[in-house]
């Protein structure tokens, strides 16, 4: 078992967010946020404390702020005094068993969601045998988008500071000009295999901690982690049409594999600034217009603005009532706009404008309020 399989029944991950094992996924969001912002390198420099927290938040994050892995570290941490029988006779780590024909290592194997045997290739950096490697964490960041730019799309350059593969030795661990060197004591396998009887024990090795190789020159950069904290410029493509709240996923780019694994993917939290003309309804734009009495009564041709700065026209049609709407094809970025007319109501009027207004209450006969019998 990988040392971060061995954290599931170590590490209480709720107590290092500072919350309950039943709170709920928005509030462990919240304060795992809080926390990030308090703990960051940028807001911390030269505190080797803070960092250790900041990275400890982040895994504890992980697993508890996904729902199945979650879950899955709920169920392993029932399991501990279960779990800590089987780990005890092997040293570091869980110990994997088969008992008759249920193949129980399996099971437990796709309770950690560990990576699967025979990953490593002879000449690789991984190792020479069937090393483990672990999956690195998702990371999430949030990017605020003018309204144009959620419409229309664009690419643009994240910059975040996280864990990241070693720039020294590419995330190998090892000095540069030197690789991993297959493990002797597991013969590069990972794990020592223990007959006893009706039981079959698989137990990590505890020389390579799983891997299937060892590093005999560490990276001096990042100790021999493969791993370090270090700000990184992404460039990320932004669809058109995107929405406050979604999410854009880009893989791999997350944070790094260790022993060889493949990096964790970043999650990209859109939120879309609002606009001061223009609103959203799906695929369309929304337009309110504001038209005067005598264009909704004689009906007009009038111009409206798009999102691109072109002006069209369109046609009232005499007798238009306030809020209806008029679909312009093609002119609301991936889709329509739709232009809703307001009959303008004016607050004051000149003596020219109310004597008009009063030859038509004289000339009008017919109240819009007959069908209700008043």
């Amino acid at each position: 078992m990988s040392e971060y399989e061995k954290e599931w029944f170590e590490k209480d991950y709720y107590a290092i967010l500072g919350v309950t094992e039943n709170a709920s996924a928005k509030d462990i969001k919240r304060k795992y946020r809080k926390l990030a912002r308090e703990l960051h390198p940028d807001a911390n420099p030269g505190d080797a404390d803070a960092e250790r927290r900041f990275k400890d938040v982040a895994a504890a994050y992980d697993v508890v702020g996904d729902e199945d892995k979650r879950a899955r570290y709920d169920e392993v941490r029932k399991m501990g005094p279960i779990g800590g029988a089987f780990g005890g006779a092997s040293g570091p780590g869980q110990a994997n068993f088969n008992v008759g024909m249920h193949d129980l290592g399996d099971l437990l194997g796709g309770l950690f969601n560990r990576a699967g045997r025979g990953r490593g290739q002879p000449g690789s950096a991984q190792g020479h045998g069937q090393g483990r490697g672990q999956r690195g964490n998702d990371l999430e960041v949030e990017l605020s988008l003018d309204f144009d730019d959620a419409v229309n799309g664009l690419e643009t350059v994240i910059g975040l500071t996280s864990e990241a593969a070693c720039s020294g030795c590419g995330g190998t661990g090892a000095e540069p000009g030197s690789l991993p060197t297959k493990c002797e004591s597991c013969d590069g396998k990972g794990i020592h295999d223990e007959n006893q009887g009706l039981f079959s024990f698989s137990r990590p090795c505890q020389r390579c901690g799983g891997r299937g190789s060892v590093i005999s020159s560490p990276c001096v950069t990042c100790g021999g982690s493969g791993a370090e904290v270090r700000p990184r410029d992404i460039k990320v493509r932004i669809p058109p049409g995107v929405k406050t709240g979604q999410k854009i996923r880009l893989k791999k780019r997350g944070g790094p594999g260790r022993g060889g694994g493949p990096p964790g993917d970043l999650f990209v939290d859109v939120t879309v600034k609002s606009h001061k003309l223009f609103g959203r309804s799906g695929n369309d734009l929304t337009l309110v217009v504001p038209i005067t009495f005598s264009e909704a009564a004689l009906g007009a041709k009038i111009d409206v603005p798009t999102l691109n700065g072109e002006v069209v026209k369109i046609r009232i049609p005499a007798g238009t009532v306030s809020g209806k709407t008029f679909r312009v094809k093609d002119r609301g970025g991936s889709g329509d706009l739709l232009v809703t007319v307001d009959v303008a109501v004016p607050s004051q009027l000149s003596a020219e404008q109310r004597q008009a207004v009063e030859a038509y209450a004289e000339a009008t006969t017919d109240s819009p309020r007959a069908h209700l019998g008043v």
